[in-house]
Formats: structure tokens, C-alpha cells, sequence
């Protein structure tokens, strides 16, 4: 015990992922005698529960996002890299980058998350986009957006234009968001901007494969959900499954829906480092590992977030925002009992490993609706406006950065007082995928052979 303390070099560890398990994890080793390096291929942390509100134009980029340098700034023993992880060695404890360079490491936490599984029909991906970045948010909005600016046009140049319709393929929560602000922009946020037609009556519809809608909710909140999605005008679909998807339309149960936009929510598959690791995964490309969040015969290594594969009380825990942060302190915790053995103390002998403490589940449906699984401090389960206030709370709380979370709030605040956006952008090309192949457009003169009609506006 002479020695304890004395010669020891400091540890290194290497964090590959800036999202909520990657960000949790670095801040929980801020503190501790050892070096931490951050690799992301993103500069900045995205809070990814209020992507769709960037999606539907409610809020910006900006609100819901922050510098992962800057959310590190205080703690000098932390470095930020950004690149991309692109492999391992791992009896030689290195990770191989996408820059050609290679970082070594002691513990390692993998945290990278979920992408898009579109079923092995990846051409799906282009028609039909999913909602996990900042760009997937974007994209979403230029494609909404641009479908009503694109029936104002043809309006004025043909006096009609096709149907507003919207298909959502999937019923979790994200598509029941989707879904529900899609219709809550239609109907109260655009309905004084147009001249030529009238945005409430875009149709929103959600096609879900399994008989249920929010599968991972309870009975009575899955009705709840759906009543209040029927009252927003949603018509959704069950046990109804998408063979095709093709630029204007989809092809489910045999039966062609039109589309002018197609939103992807049907499933997600594991970030595919989990595979470069070379540990045994699940179908979905998660990472099977112990109590600890290590892969078997690896105590270095943590495997944190969607890419952990963990069973507790005979089921997975769901790869979701709350479980990805308590996995990321954990780590860094349980790397911490490590480092403290080394100089003498118990260590992680007496830990008797991760538990995820389910606090509760949310989604929110549109304007003053929402469900809510309550787990603590009580349990309860609500519906409607108290739920969307506890949301809307909730989630406030949890952005990360002072100046984010009074720009939300400003935001929402104003946003529901004045039925107004300030983030109703579109960016990139002004090209819809399938928009040609409505009914009615291929009628369309051309602008020079046929002279707009500016005089009063038409209803439709």
C-alpha cells in the first residue's frame, strides 16, 4: 500500500458519442483524476425528443441544440474530437477514425445511438425520410412546407390542386407527433397565410403494421391517444403494412394511398459500430452485454444508449432518452469504483450493477394533447391538457443550457398565444419527390402558355 497513489498514470478514456449516453457519461468523469476524449462526428448535442417540433416548423434548430464544446467548456481534463469512429482494435485498446488517425484508450464508452431501419428496403429512405438529426428535421419541414406552397402555386396557375395528403408510416410516439403537429400547423398556424387555399384541409394519416397504436403504452392511454388524434383529424390505420413506397404514393395492404409527403417512424436499428466491434448483437444491431453495460470478457468497455442491448426483470430496456443518461452516469460511475480500487478501495466488487429506474413515459399529440405513463414520484396515467403540460414542462427542464431552455419556452409561449411561427423556413431544393404524378398536375400549363390569376382568392 506504499505505492498506492504514487507512479500511476493517468487513465484514458474515449467517449464515441455526443448524445444523451455519450454526454452523461463525459460529465459524470468531469470531475474525476483522468482524461476523457469526446468524438463525435456532429459539433453539437441534439435534444432528439424535440426534433419534430424543428420538423413542423414550432421551433428552430438552434433551440433545440447546443455546442457539445460548449456543454464541456468548464471541464479542462475533457477533449472534444470532432470525427467518426470507422473501427477497432480492441486487444490493442485502439479506435480507428475516420480522419485515419487512431486514439488509444483504457475504458472505452460506446454511445452512438439509432439510425432509420427501413427493412432492407433502403431506397425507401430518399421518398420516405425518418427523424433522428437535426438535417432529418430540416429535410422534413422543406418537404411539409413545400407541399402547401406547391398547392398555392398550381392554384394560381390551374384554379385546383391535388389533395394535401400526409402519410406517417409508423405508430410510436414520433409518428403520433408527427402526425399530430402536421395537423395542429394545417389547421391553426397556416390558415391566414394563403391567399389561394386552405391549408385545414390537408388529410394526416398514420399506417401502423401492429394492431395498436403507441405499442409500448398502456390500453387506456393508447385509446386516449387515439381519440385525441381522431379529434385532430387523423385517421390511422392498424394492422395495415407498407409493401411500397413510390414518389407520390404507398402501396399498403394492396391498397394505393397518394402521398404528397411520406415521414418514415416504423423502426430503427442499432448504430453499425456495435458490429464493428465484433461482439455478438441483436437483430437489430445492439450489443448484448452484462449487468455492467460490458460486452462478455470486456470490463473496459461500455456499451451505453440504443446500441446497449440490456434485459431487465425479462425484458429489454427500451432504447430511449431517460435509459441512455442513466447509462452514461453509470458508466462513468462504475469507471470510477474501477479507478478507485487501484489505489486501495473496494471498487465495483459491491456493485450490484445497472438498473434502470423507469420514471415514466411521454408523448405529445398536438396543441393542449398528449398522453403520460407517470412511474414517479406517483404513478398515474393522464391524458389531454394535463399531460401536455407536464410534457411541456418535463421537457423544458431537461434541455440542456439555461439560454435553450428560456428560448423554448419564449417560443412555445409565443407560438400558442398568436397561433404564429417564426420558423416556417424552407432551405435547399424546391423539388417534392412525387409531387408531378398527383391528380391534377399533369394538367398543368406551363407558367408561359397560361398567365396567373392574382385577382381574388379561390376557395377549394
Amino acid at each position: 500500500m506504499a505505492n498506492a497513489g504514487q507512479g500511476l498514470v493517468r487513465k484514458r478514456v474515449v467517449v464515441l458519442g455526443g448524445g444523451f449516453g455519450g454526454i452523461n457519461a463525459a460529465m459524470g468523469l468531469a470531475h474525476m483524476p483522468i482524461d476523457v476524449t469526446l468524438v463525435d462526428r456532429k459539433n453539437h448535442h441534439t435534444f432528439q425528443p424535440l426534433l419534430y417540433q424543428v420538423a413542423l416548423a414550432v421551433l428552430s434548430p438552434a433551440d433545440i441544440a447546443q455546442p457539445i464544446r460548449s456543454i464541456l467548456r468548464e471541464h479542462k481534463n475533457i477533449d472534444v474530437l470532432m470525427d467518426e469512429a470507422v473501427g477497432f482494435d480492441v486487444a490493442d485498446r485502439r479506435v480507428k477514425l475516420k480522419s485515419g488517425s487512431e486514439l488509444e484508450y483504457d475504458y472505452l464508452i460506446v454511445a452512438t445511438g439509432s439510425t432509420h431501419s427501413y427493412f432492407g428496403n433502403d431506397e425507401w429512405a430518399k421518398l420516405a425520410p425518418g427523424l433522428k438529426t437535426v438535417e432529418d428535421a430540416t429535410e422534413i419541414r422543406r418537404r411539409v412546407l413545400l407541399a402547401f406552397e406547391l398547392a398555392e402555386r398550381q392554384m394560381l396557375e390551374t384554379g385546383k390542386h391535388p389533395g394535401l395528403n400526409f402519410v406517417v408510416v409508423g405508430g410510436g410516439p414520433t409518428g403520433v407527433e408527427l402526425a399530430g403537429a402536421i395537423s395542429d400547423i394545417s389547421k391553426l398556424y397556416m390558415k391566414k397565410d394563403f391567399r389561394h387555399i386552405n391549408p385545414s384541409t390537408a388529410k394526416v394519416m398514420i399506417v401502423e403494421g401492429s394492431p395498436k397504436l403507441l405499442a409500448a403504452y398502456p390500453p387506456d392511454l393508447q385509446a386516449a391517444a387515439q381519440r385525441q388524434l381522431a379529434e385532430l383529424g387523423v385517421e390511422v390505420r392498424l394492422g395495415v403494412h407498407v409493401t411500397d413506397i413510390q414518389p407520390g404514393y404507398v402501396i399498403a395492404n394492396g391498397e394505393k394511398i397518394d402521398s404528397v409527403c411520406t415521414l418514415w417512424a416504423a423502426g430503427v436499428q442499432a448504430s453499425p459500430l456495435g458490429k464493428l466491434l465484433g461482439f455478438e448483437t441483436d437483430r437489430k444491431g445492439c450489443v448484448l452485454v452484462d449487468k455492467y453495460l460490458n460486452p462478455p470478457g470486456h470490463p473496459e468497455i461500455y456499451i451505453c444508449g440504443d446500441l446497449a442491448h440490456v434485459e431487465q426483470d425479462g425484458k429489454q430496456v427500451p432504447g430511449v432518452a431517460q435509459p441512455a443518461m442513466q447509462m452514461g452516469a453509470y458508466a462513468a460511475k462504475r469507471i470510477g469504483k474501477m479507478l478507485a480500487e487501484e489505489r486501495g478501495s473496494d471498487g465495483p466488487r459491491k456493485d450490484p450493477g445497472f438498473r434502470y429506474f423507469d420514471k415514466g413515459d411521454m408523448a405529445t399529440i398536438g396543441r393542449k394533447a398528449a398522453v403520460a405513463k407517470i412511474e414517479w414520484p406517483f404513478k398515474a396515467h393522464w391524458s389531454g391538457f394535463p399531460a401536455w403540460m407536464t410534457w411541456l414542462v418535463v421537457h423544458v427542464f431537461f434541455l440542456i443550457g439555461f439560454r435553450n431552455r428560456l428560448s423554448v419556452f419564449r417560443q412555445w409561449a409565443w407560438t400558442y398565444v398568436t397561433f404564429s411561427d417564426g420558423a416556417r423556413l424552407i432551405t435547399g431544393s424546391q423539388e417534392l419527390p412525387g409531387w408531378e404524378v398527383q391528380e391534377g398536375v399533369a394538367e398543368m400549363l406551363p407558367v408561359s402558355a397560361k398567365p396567373l390569376d392574382l385577382g381574388s382568392p379561390k376557395s377549394n
